[in-house]
């Protein structure tokens, strides 16, 4: 038997082993109320031809054409990509997934190309309301809470069996959706109390990688209830954790993703490893960091005492979301229900795969906006995070990044929004992205700097390229606008962003080799000594450019991955906090944290536009490749140096007096400096403060 597609207004197309094909057919409405006309145009391939009709067709359920000696539904298939689609079966106002009231519980789920939807609850099956905008809906006047769900699909003529995209939890491993009504308890540790978000400092983590090791002394290792536990040590007494994290003095902690992904056994975790960027669902915690994935609210639970826990220390909580990508696209729950919608296709037909994962989702089409701009409430609201890092970000339409940032206005603590900016080769039209280049049209979202990265280290696609501090001072010409946030007009290079509050700095993250495994290929003729001191220039720059700065975890003690330069899913051996290198370099530590504690206490390390930096900001007068600058803070000069090289330089600071110093990686013991000359040592970085009279 044949079967007919609905694939654009004015085109069906017929798609029969037969090879016989009427120069003429007729599509009706349902009970033949309207008539249409189809005319055969061409052959698409030895299967398929193309009808055309004169008239524009109807956009709806229960079309049928007359062909092949019977009846035959035409379905939905491409049309789903015109924008009438979004138009004639619009769900904006309906609460989509499990909902619990007072008043008992309704299931409702969006599928306008299915003939027929049920729901399975507990084992029994019940049919649902066709409401004819696309959603079906049942009613019950039962607190369901904690029944096992999933619906029963007739699309395209086959039977589905689909999981609910809005679940908002799960049975292990993703195999039923389980209603849950939403916790009324509001007895929640506040959120930490932000001025602003330029007063941010980042710390990148990953909920297994922190406690795993052996030596974390936590006990639920692993787990979201392992960073819950305060004043855990490693078996020499060194701060691990939770309260070590405290310690360093970071603003924000921010976690991969802790929404439901695939590729670990939820019960047999130990087994796999994986980052968390193979989405499955969004709005459900993941399973394998619970104590308890049996019990579907366990991970719920937990998920909501970590985040308690890092607000009760003062720390707040970026998640790490991935919203423009799917695990598998053909098993999504999205592609199940609406198949073609949920994701960009190029104008031939193939999927569009710029995120480079096999699919990108369609965020600039209506219900697929709803459900990214409804998440983010979800976790705003019911988890109370306080960041959201966007994943892949530039692949994410800016329509529905303003409505994000527009949601997250509204919160009375700034939420910090921040994402990777790049322009991915996705169908989707450059000026319609979230890019960098159009970083005005988002002003309170940050962006990555990859020119900051790349000026450091050396190009992160060249594992052998030198940056500033590992290639004796090359690019010096581009950390004038690093340190003054990349956003001024300057003769040598461009800004990245449009005004400084715009900007994360970084030197390393989840990506690619850590520094210290890329200092190994780069200075292997280097001591491990000095590498360690160039590592501590990058994080230095990192820390005293303006914008917000964000490290990667154990960054300050020369985390290794030992070599990987992907480590997805390399496993713990590979990707988990070695507490015992932080015992080893307490002292390197030492250095991080307290120049996180300058920026805290000069508030002109935190200037809120490029106009103030300008005022604010001077460069200095050093042997090159050596570079310097100063800060104007209220009665206060500070002058930062940084020497990229194993030569002892003498520097002229920039008054005589008596400068005092703030800090440095090679004087243990920093005393003052008298006059307007002092040495600087090979691969030092170094701070100095004189009060102005």
């Amino acid at each position: 038997m044949g079967k007919v597609w609905l694939d654009e207004r004015h085109v069906v197309v017929f798609e029969s082993k037969t090879n016989i094909y009427s120069r003429e057919m007729n599509l009706y409405t349902e009970n033949k109320e309207e008539v249409y006309s189809l005319y055969y145009d061409e052959r698409i391939d030895d299967n398929a031809a193309r009808y055309r009709c004169t008239d524009m067709l109807p956009v709806k359920k229960g079309l049928t054409v007359e062909a092949e000696g019977r009846v035959l539904p035409v379905y939905l298939r491409h049309i789903v990509h015109d924008p009438a689609f979004d138009s004639i079966f619009n769900a904006q106002d309906e609460e989509l997934g499990a909902v619990v009231t007072e008043t008992g519980t309704t299931f409702r789920v969006w599928s306008p190309p299915a003939e027929n939807m049920s729901v399975v609850i507990d084992g029994t099956l019940y049919p649902m309301e066709d409401k004819l905008n696309g959603t079906w809906e049942l009613h019950t006047d039962f607190n369901l809470h904690g029944a096992e769900y999933f619906y029963k699909a007739i699309i395209h003529g086959e039977i589905r069996r689909i999981l609910d995209p809005y679940a908002k939890a799960l049975t292990p491993n993703s195999e039923r959706g389980v209603v849950y009504k939403k916790d009324s308890n509001n007895r929640r540790a506040p959120r930490p109390n932000l001025t602003h978000t330029q007063d941010s400092t980042i710390y990148e983590l990953h909920v297994r990688d922190a406690t795993i090791h052996k030596d974390s002394g936590v006990k639920a290792k692993g787990k979201y209830k392992g960073l819950t536990e305060k004043n855990t040590k490693t078996p020499n007494g060194y701060s691990t954790g939770l309260s070590y994290i405290k310690e360093l003095g970071v603003s924000h902690v921010q976690l991969l993703p802790l929404n439901d992904f695939a590729r670990v056994d939820d019960e047999q975790p130990d087994k796999q490893y994986n980052w968390g960027y193979d989405p499955l669902f969004f709005q459900v915690p993941e399973g394998s960091y619970a104590t308890d994935v049996a019990d579907p609210f366990t991970r719920i639970r937990e998920c909501r005492e970590m985040i308690d826990a890092f607000h009760e220390e003062g720390l707040s909580v970026i998640v790490d979301v991935v919203y423009n990508h799917v695990f598998d696209m053909e098993s999504s729950p999205f592609e199940q229900l609406v198949p073609g919608y949920y994701f960009r296709y190029h104008l031939d037909g193939t999927v569009s795969n710029g995120t480079g994962v096999g699919n990108d989702i369609a965020s600039e089409r209506h219900m697929v906006r709803k459900f990214i701009v409804e998440t983010v409430n979800y976790w705003l609201e019911h988890y109370q995070v306080d960041g959201f890092r966007f994943d892949l970000m530039g692949a994410l339409d800016k329509q529905t990044m303003q409505l994000i940032e527009r949601r997250c206005s509204e919160e009375e603590i700034p939420v910090l929004l921040l994402g990777e900016g790049w322009d991915l080769p996705t169908a989707l039209a450059s000026d319609q992205k979230t890019i960098n280049t159009q970083a005005g049209e988002f002003p309170s979202i940050r962006f990555f700097n990859d020119f900051f990265r790349d000026t450091v280290k050396g190009n992160l696609f060249d594992p052998h390229d030198y940056g500033y501090v590992n290639g004796k001072g090359r690019h010096i010409e581009r950390l004038p606008q690093l340190v003054k946030g990349s956003a001024d007009e300057l003769e040598l290079t461009p800004p990245h962003v449009s005004d400084i509050v715009q900007t994360v700095n970084y030197a390393e993250c989840h990506d690619n080799h850590t520094m210290w495994d890329r200092f190994e290929k780069t200075n292997e003729s280097e001591s491990e000594k000095d590498r360690r001191a160039i590592q501590q220039l990058a994080t230095g720059l990192t820390i005293v450019s303006q914008g917000v700065p964000f490290i990667h975890a154990g960054q300050e003690f020369f985390r290794t991955k030992l070599g990987e330069g992907n480590s997805y899913i390399s496993g713990d051996m590979v990707n988990q906090l070695d507490w015992k290198r932080r015992e080893l370099f307490e002292e390197h530590i030492s250095f991080v944290r307290q120049l996180i504690n300058i920026r805290s206490r000069f508030e002109v390390f935190r200037l809120r536009s490029k106009e103030v930096v300008r005022d604010r900001l001077h460069f200095l007068s050093t042997p090159a490749p050596v570079f310097g600058f100063m800060l104007l803070e209220e009665g206060i000069d500070i002058a930062i140096y940084v020497n990229p090289t194993r030569r002892r330089y003498q520097i002229q600071l920039p008054a005589s007096g008596e400068w005092r110093i703030l800090l440095s990686n090679q004087q243990t013991n920093p005393a003052s400096i008298s006059g307007e000359f002092t040495e600087l040592e090979p691969y030092e970085f170094l701070l100095a403060k004189k009060t102005r009279r």
